[in-house]
């Protein structure tokens, strides 16, 4: 490669919209580039890329938290095989539960100088989370906030005038000053918020941050699915939460009257699926128990479920009821 790729890291807590707003950033970015983007994501059977799969973009997943760990090694063989496709431009989406501070190490170090331009990371922030004290408490989600330039308040739209005022005073309290900042609805972050750059060096993040090491999963894991083992499921555990994923083979459908229901009464703190039911191929995107759907013109593609929370919730029970959706039991 003859020039460094701007990069940037869009971080933030679960169900805060960063998927949503890389589709939206996606869809604006110029017809004659070409951008790629890795996701990491906390479950086993990744969601993500397959939500991104419209978008017109090389898509790499690190599934099963992976990204997070300090060795890195799934992190920088995604790297370097969107690199060698020499994109304009490479978005990072760690996971919602990891600390971004090791992928900017990774990404700032020697290994990378000639070929990465990293410009400003940007966190997504839930304005209602900064009042509630399971995030306040929480190292990850200060230390995602803490170390970004850009702090973009996202769903305005469900937030109440006090939500506002606490985010604008933890904003006017934040030392340094946040480079930018802004409050959108639905993700639509501007796309020249990209080209803002990196204040060098970067803030420290908490000295209260841990780590705990995940099972490591391959690379874009392969799932072998049969008449005699139609569906597959994988867990995930660490940073106080856990993590059940489901695939089904693509033969099967949901019905989705059904599905959207049972996901509206699921109390779990994050869920996402890309699913076949019988009105088409729709994503699930569940977070403070609202369910949010969008059809995708997937065709032969398994269906996907992760559910996430921080209680170990009755894997095998939800498992019936989603197989019984399908018609598998």
């Amino acid at each position: 490669m003859s020039h460094q790729v701007p990069t940037n890291i869009i971080t933030g807590f679960l169900g805060v919209g960063k998927t949503t707003t890389i589709l939206n950033l996606l869809k604006a970015k110029p017809e004659n580039e070409n951008w790629a983007v890795l996701v990491n994501e906390f479950g086993e059977v990744g969601i993500d890329g397959a939500m991104m799969a419209e978008g017109g973009a090389l898509i790499k997943e690190v599934p099963g938290g992976c990204m997070c760990c300090t060795a890195g090694v799934p992190m920088s063989v995604g790297i370097n095989v969107l690199l060698r496709q020499k994109p304009d431009r490479l978005i990072i989406e760690p996971t919602g539960l990891g600390h971004p501070k090791q992928v900017m190490k990774t990404l700032t170090s020697e290994q990378y100088t000639n070929y990465i331009d990293l410009k400003a990371t940007i966190a997504l922030v839930d304005p209602r989370n900064l009042s509630d004290e399971r995030h306040l408490s929480n190292a990850n989600f200060i230390d995602q906030l803490s170390v970004a330039e850009v702090v973009v308040g996202n769903k305005v739209d469900q937030c109440s005038a006090e939500d506002i005022d606490v985010f604008n005073d933890w904003l006017t309290d934040q030392s340094p000053a946040k480079i930018f900042h802004k409050l959108v609805k639905n993700g639509n972050l501007p796309i020249e918020v990209l080209d803002i750059e990196r204040r060098i060096p970067n803030q420290t993040t908490s000295q209260a941050q841990s780590h705990e090491f995940h099972d490591h999963s391959d690379l874009e894991p392969v799932f072998e699915l049969s008449p005699e083992l139609p569906f597959v499921r994988r867990e995930n555990k660490g940073q106080g939460h856990f993590s059940c994923g489901w695939i089904v083979g693509a033969e099967h459908s949901f019905d989705f009257d059904q599905l959207f229901s049972m996901l509206s009464d699921l109390n779990a703190e994050r869920v996402k699926a890309v699913v076949n039911t019988d009105k088409g191929c729709y994503a699930f995107n569940v977070a403070n128990r609202v369910v949010s759907v969008n059809q995708m013109s997937l065709e032969g593609y398994e269906s996907r479920v992760e559910v996430i929370d921080s209680e170990l919730l009755p894997w095998d029970q939800l498992e019936s009821v989603l197989l019984e959706l399908c018609g598998l039991r």
